[in-house]
């Protein structure tokens, strides 16, 4: 019987073999899909909000941003934080935001977890009373924090008692509680806090302390089952660098003035 399909040039044959043989090491822009991105169940705007069943804020909007270039259809499912992370090695979400290698590396051991490039640069470190600013470590009694969350420029201190650590529920009740003197700084990433203070009408009721333990570093995209989403993510904003810029001073998640 005669081929009646067209010849396929050598050099394609050889390109397909290679591809598929190096499949898992090389990234790939990833189809077209339905994903299922994991976010934290807490108001921490400008970063990110869920509040009656809607996400909202920077994160969304870069997430939406990369999902209509591509395609790619989102569902967004909050979780308390602690549970989030459990959604994430056990693989029942596809994504989650945002995420850094340093956030329960205990839990992820051992579960193919992969990360994207940075997304937004943060800093999480300490608002405090304004007549309380410069006064030292020692003038650091009650840290409060948000349940669920980690202050890592803090633990030494917290772990031989020197500072005990207060959780709260939710940002609204930490930041109240630093302004009543309940606790003696509210630990948390600082353009939020100073996002949720003018919210209030409280701009200048608590003011971020650098000289105090704080840590700066970045947000991430993760992912335990696709890490083909991840990288076509990266792509995605390598091309975009200069519209990902816009969209964090928009938002006002810039770090020029926290510096």
């Amino acid at each position: 019987m005669q081929n009646l399909l067209p010849k396929i040039p050598k050099y394609v044959s050889i390109l397909t073999v290679s591809l598929s043989t190096f499949s898992g090491l090389l990234p790939s822009q990833a189809h077209a899909e339905e994903i299922v991105v994991g976010v934290e169940e807490l108001t921490y705007y400008p970063h990110y909000s869920y509040q009656n069943g809607e996400y909202t804020g920077f994160g969304r909007t870069i997430l939406d941003a990369w999902a209509s270039d591509r395609g790619h259809t989102l569902t967004f499912k909050a979780y308390p934080v602690k549970r989030l992370m459990n959604a994430l090695v056990e693989g029942t979400i596809d994504l989650k935001y945002p995420d850094n290698a340093l956030w329960s590396s205990d839990l992820k051991e051992g579960k193919n977890v992969v990360y994207s490039d940075q997304v937004v640069e943060y800093i999480d470190g300490v608002s405090v009373l304004p007549q309380n600013s410069g006064n030292g470590v020692g003038s650091v009694q009650v840290l409060g924090t948000v349940l669920g969350f980690t202050p890592f420029s803090w633990l030494d201190l917290i772990n031989s008692g020197t500072v005990e650590l207060s959780e709260v529920n939710g940002l609204d009740g930490l930041i109240k509680q630093a302004i009543l003197g309940r606790v003696d700084a509210a630990y948390a990433n600082v353009a939020v806090i100073q996002h949720q203070l003018a919210e209030m009408s409280e701009l200048n009721a608590l003011v971020f302390d650098p000289n105090l333990p704080h840590t700066r570093d970045y947000y991430h995209l993760s992912s335990a089952v696709k890490p083909e989403l991840i990288a076509d993510f990266n792509d995605w904003m390598a091309d975009n660098a200069d519209r990902v810029e816009q969209l964090k001073r928009e938002y006002g998640v810039a770090l020029d003035d926290l510096s």
